[in-house]
This record gives C-alpha cells, structure tokens and sequence, in this order.
C-alpha cells in the first residue's frame, strides 16, 4: 500500500512583539539615546570641542528621533503582521534608510547653502551616521525585545495565578451554597426549591462564561444580590441588608471579586448572632477609579474558624488584575468590620486582564 503523504507544513512562527512606538516613554528613550551619542561623538577623539557642534549634533539627533517616532508609529501595524522576528529587522531596516536619506538630504543642503554644519565629506557624514545608527539601532531594538518578553512572562504568570485563584474559589462557593439549601431542606422544602432555582440562575451568571473578556462592576452587584437572596432565605429576618450603591455598572470587573466578601460578612457578622445584624454594601466614583465597601457587625459569639480563604484571595486578585494602585483594606472600626476596595477605572480597563 502506499505510505500516507506526510504533512510536511511548517507552523509559522509567531510573531514577537513590537514595542508601543506612539508612546511618550519610547520618543523619550529614542532622544535620550540620541543625545547621548551626539556628546560621545562630540567627545571622540580627532573632534572639534566646539559648542556649535555639540549643539547641531543635539539638534539634529532631537529632530531626528522625533521623524522616526512618527515613522515607526505609522509602520508597526504593518511590521506586525511579519512572522517571528522579521518584525524588528523590518523596524532597523527602517531605521537605517530614514537615516541614510535624512544624512544625504542634510550634507546635500548644507554643502549648497555654505553653512559649514557638516563635515566637508558627505560620504564621511553619511556613514559615519548610518554605522552609529546601526549599532546603536540594534542595542535598543534588542532592549525592546528583552522588555516585551519580560512582560510576557509576568502577563503569563499573572494570568495563571488568576485562573489559579478562581478556580479555588469556585468550589469555595459551590459548597457554601449547597450547605445553605441542605440547611432549608428539613425546615421549609419549598424555600429550599426556590433556592435551588436560584442557584441555577446563578452558577449560570457565574459560570456560564469562561471567556478572555470581564464581567462588569452591575453584574457582580447582581450576582451578589442573588446569593444574598439565598442567605435570606435560610436567615430570614436576621439579615438586613442596606444599599448605597453608584457606581458604573459597565465597569470591567473580575467575576466572583464582591461575592466573597459578602459571603464572609454573613458567616462571621451576621450568622453566629441570634438577632443577626445589618449588612451594608456601598459603591461611589472617585476620581480615577471606584470606591467598594462591604460593612458588617461584629459578633460577641466565638468567632466561626475560617481559613481566611475568602479575603486573602480577593487581595491577591485585585493586586495581579489591578495593579499597584488598587487598595484592599479590612480593618474594624465601632464594633463593625469593614472591608474597602479602591479600583482604579484605567487599570481595570486594560486589555487582556481578566
């Protein structure tokens, strides 16, 4: 028989990464760079040590890299499509033809208007530009790339430790659920039914999308309203809630972020109480960002042991999701406990968190 014809395709490679060259950061490293090997060349030996030249060099060198910051902005896109690392060769092949024509067209004018800001040899002029552009080209497109892997990596782990996290907490508030509703059983089986129902409609917005993309900031108070009408139904009048929520609900938000929480305030606030307590949720804009509270009583009962599962999971998400600048603090303050939240809007906005 025949041998099978082998699939011979070769997968292409990805491609790497180019950096944001319509940022500020990138322009201010490209005149840093310049300048500083306008004064190197100026320094160098057999130079003139005149100002005149210092200044032109540094001249040149600025207006230079703000035509290549325009350049390159406009030709990422393009080179990004270019497989493996064919996109950085594209960008220093650019590089190098701005250069070179920009050094010809300058020696060209300056020789005709008799200025005397360029060497005697065009030649010389050109060349001398087109090897320090070279070098010094490829030094900090390899730093870019250095910058973009590292980036990568941190963005990987991050990721992984986010769907670490949420997988954990997944199980975490499937089983405190499925206590409630074994709870309601024995003392009201309708109740019980209802929660059931409940639960459904809630595991479905909980999990019902695995996605790349966040949920929203609306639809974690509505998921938190659900599972308060669960807790409800097994504490009943025990468990007051109050609400002074304004916040945007088409906030980016990480699913299941509020929910434990909430779900802490009940089991160490209200529940070990006989008269129960009240429960209050708070939301408000803040410049740069929203502000989250979540307010319950302390209990004079023996505190329920916990694992401290709950907060310690929400703080290490908001730090990987958000950054720096979010804040998560849990303090007690007049016989309650209160955990706060700060998001920043922008932070949580950026593409590929979850």
């Amino acid at each position: 028989m025949p041998a099978a014809p082998s699939d011979t395709t070769a997968t292409p490679r990805a491609s790497a990464p180019l950096p944001d060259f319509c940022s500020l950061p990138t322009l201010f490293a490209l005149l840093v760079v310049g300048t500083i090997t306008a004064c190197l060349m100026w320094l160098a030996p057999g130079g003139e040590l005149r100002l005149r030249s210092l200044s032109v060099g540094v001249l040149y060198t600025a207006w230079l890299s703000v035509l290549l910051t325009v350049v390159l902005c406009k030709a990422r896109p393009v080179m990004q499509r270019l497989p493996g690392m064919l996109p950085y060769a594209g960008i220093w092949l650019t590089l190098m033809v701005m250069v070179g024509v920009t050094s010809v067209a300058l020696g060209w004018i300056d020789h005709n208007l008799g200025s005397n800001l360029t060497p005697v040899s065009t030649a010389r002029f050109v060349r001398d530009t087109l090897l320090a552009t070279g070098l010094l080209g490829a030094a900090l497109l390899r730093y870019f790339y250095v910058v973009a892997q590292w980036q990568a990596r941190v963005e990987a782990v991050a990721q992984a430790q986010v769907a670490a996290l949420q997988a954990r907490i997944r199980p975490h508030f499937l089983f405190n659920s499925m206590n409630a509703v074994a709870a309601l059983i024995r003392v009201d089986p309708d109740a019980a039914e209802r929660t059931v129902e409940n639960l459904a409609e809630l595991f479905r917005a909980a999990l019902g999308s695995e996605g790349s993309t966040p949920g929203t900031l609306g639809e974690e108070w509505r998921l938190v309203d659900q599972y308060l009408d669960i807790e409800s139904l097994r504490l009943g009048s025990r468990l007051r809630v109050e609400r002074d929520i304004d916040t945007p609900e088409a906030l980016p938000m990480p699913r299941l972020l509020l929910q434990p929480l909430v779900e802490n305030a009940i089991r160490h606030g209200i529940q070990p109480s006989r008269q129960g307590g009240v429960l209050r949720l708070g939301g408000r804009r803040l410049d740069g960002g929203v502000l989250v509270t979540v307010d319950n009583p302390l209990s004079d009962a023996p505190p329920t042991p916990g694992t401290g599962h709950g907060l310690r999971s929400v703080r290490e998400r908001v730090r990987l999701l958000f950054g720096e600048q979010a804040v998560v603090k849990a303090e007690a303050n007049d016989g309650r406990f209160v955990v706060t939240l700060f998001l920043p809007e922008v932070a949580s906005a950026r593409p590929g968190r979850r």
